[in-house]
């Protein structure tokens, strides 16, 4: 049974990625783009997130040891929460339109979003990706997961002051009104 359950969570996982790749025509022209090498150092700490989740279960180490106890219910709590982030994440997709790019960029007129999920938070892709990495954690109940987590975190804040800056250059005393009016990842909090 537990094979159905990892299953489940690496389709949820394919299906969002093969939406990401699908809808990633179409954007403005790119006026400004950041460097190689900031691009790998945002990216690195994701991929060693994406390969500490996709180790094979072993009995050894600490990273393997539960966090918590393995139980139908916190497996579909991890599932839920897993699909409302990449759904929230889709939803900033959606909302930000043309203006979107997977590297840190500034597009030919490019707008400032303050609707939609980018009235809850700044960075709502960010937000629900790391919410779907959590999930991912929940769900498979190691603490490697957690690891991954963190992981992610320093990658988004990475890419995240790449990002803050230039919006700052681009947007002036808009995007600092914004920044004190909307949070970065977590509303309310963070």
């Amino acid at each position: 049974m537990r094979n159905f359950h990892g299953t489940l969570i690496v389709l949820i996982w394919i299906g969002w990625i093969l939406y990401w790749y699908a809808t990633a025509r179409n954007g403005k022209t790119v006026r400004r783009l950041e460097s190689h090498w900031s691009r790998t150092a945002h990216s690195l700490p994701l991929f060693a997130a994406l390969i500490l989740l996709a180790i094979p279960e072993s009995e050894g180490g600490w990273m393997f040891a539960k966090f918590i106890p393995r139980t139908l219910a916190e497996y579909w709590l991890g599932v839920a929460t897993l699909s409302i982030g990449l759904s929230f994440s889709i939803w900033a997709r959606r909302h930000l339109g043309t203006n979107w790019s997977g590297t840190v960029t500034v597009k030919v007129d490019h707008e400032l979003i303050r609707t939609g999920p980018y009235r809850l938070v700044r960075h709502p892709i960010y937000t629900g990706i790391l919410v779907g990495f959590l999930g991912t954690a929940i769900s498979l109940s190691e603490w490697r997961g957690l690891a991954a987590v963190a992981l992610v975190i320093i990658a988004f804040s990475l890419k995240i002051r790449l990002e803050e800056q230039w919006m700052t250059e681009t947007f002036g005393d808009a995007y600092r009104r914004y920044c004190a009016e909307v949070k970065s990842l977590i509303p309310f909090v963070l």
